[in-house]
């Protein structure tokens, strides 16, 4: 198991993001970053400003950057492009496919301002369908990091596997929920609190919600096992399907549409081990402009929710 509490303690995954690209920056050459006119935005100027050699503002033209991108790993570099992740997925799906996954190629997408909690940009902004458009590209890793201090993990951890990436994080900071580094491992999803009547697996930063929901549950005498899955693609698939033996049913938390994430990538781990399953996410519709918080309230991707939603079932399933 391990070591996870929701703290005040608030970063964004964006400054871990440039903090963690700037060190690798420094012990690898071959390491190169593209941005396309964001990089305040996505925090990539940083890297700009100390390696300005190895920086690539490609512009609004975010295709370009894809293409850029591959023609860069074809000689040898590590490419780190980043943009917003609607920009990022949904203008350059066909360069991400036909130039980077098809040929495998050594690109790491990390896309930014990624989920409902974007806010006030609103639904043209709110990309809630990322995840389900690169899990489908062979060859394509998704993930999807928790904290600041995993994000700070992932970045080396992606670099030093070959062939092609998606990483998604928010805008909003977001609570520090692990204290020490060195537990991402690519692939693999991690037990957070233990528990035998139901199982909750959540992404991303929705992984804090979960937390904060067990503590709501353990006092209504509900023990529910939370795990943390920031690899969306290759999940976990092992571990799902010992939850799905051991709990009554399976919860999943994710802020992205509930169609093509997390609730699906863990609905087909399972299909040898069914047992009930609620996919907690965006129910397939569009954001709109708001707060932060308020929309994240409003679409039921809260830790409130979460154990309403638990609780709920677990009348339905213990009767």
């Amino acid at each position: 198991m391990v070591r996870a509490r929701v703290t005040e303690k608030m970063r964004n995954l964006r400054d871990a993001y440039s903090s963690a690209l700037i060190e690798l920056g420094y012990k690898n050459e071959n390491i190169v970053v593209l941005d396309a006119d964001l990089a305040l935005s996505t925090k990539t100027k940083r890297f700009g400003t100390v390696f300005p050699n190895r920086f690539f503002d490609m512009g609004i033209s975010e295709a370009n950057m894809m293409g850029v991108a591959a023609g860069l790993a074809t000689c040898g570099k590590i490419v780190f492009a980043s943009t917003f992740a609607v920009f990022a997925t949904g203008r350059s799906y066909d360069q991400i496919r036909q130039s980077i996954a098809y040929p495998e190629l050594n690109v790491k997408i990390v896309a930014t301002h990624a989920g409902i909690s974007v806010g006030g940009d609103g639904a043209s902004h709110q990309m809630l369908e990322d995840m389900a458009l690169m899990r489908v590209l062979p060859n394509m890793r998704v993930i999807a990091p928790a904290d600041a201090t995993e994000m700070e993990d992932v970045v080396p951890a992606i670099a030093s596997v070959e062939g092609p990436f998606y990483v998604r994080i928010g805008r909003a900071d977001a609570p520090i929920i692990f204290d020490k580094h060195g537990h991402f491992r690519i692939g693999k999803g991690y037990v957070l609190r233990r528990g035998n009547d139901v199982t909750i697996i959540a992404t991303g930063t929705m992984t804090a919600e979960a937390l904060k929901a067990y503590e709501i549950l353990v006092k209504k005498g509900i023990e529910a096992r939370v795990i943390h899955m920031p690899t969306v693609k290759p999940v976990d698939e092992k571990l799902i399907r010992r939850a799905a033996r051991e709990t009554s049913f399976i919860v999943t938390a994710e802020e992205h549409n509930i169609i093509g994430g997390l609730g699906d990538a863990v609905s087909m781990a399972m299909h040898d081990d069914p047992v009930p399953l609620l996919r907690i996410g965006v129910n397939d519709v569009f954001g709109e402009s708001g707060e932060a918080r308020e929309l994240m309230e409003k679409y039921g991707l809260t830790a409130e929710n979460i154990a309403k939603q638990v609780k709920r079932l677990h009348r339905k399933y213990n009767q």
